[in-house]
């Protein structure tokens, strides 16, 4: 998965004006009690993330 392909899909599941907001502020245990901003910053795999996302939201099927 690409980094675009990522925030598309963030987009498309928190709406543009809040994806990137909770992605700043929410912390998920599973990256590590790391933001999604702090672990793709440290170099954690985008698909990794995007399944970290999935694990913590209901994520619509089609997005997965």
């Amino acid at each position: 998965m690409r980094l675009t392909d990522f925030w598309s899909r963030m987009n498309r599941h928190f709406g543009e004006g809040y994806a990137e907001s909770w992605a700043r502020d929410y912390v998920i245990a599973e990256l590590g009690g790391r933001t999604v901003t702090q672990a793709l910053a440290d170099g954690e795999s985008v698909k990794d993330v995007w399944r970290a996302v999935c694990g913590v939201t209901d994520v619509d099927s089609r997005l997965r």
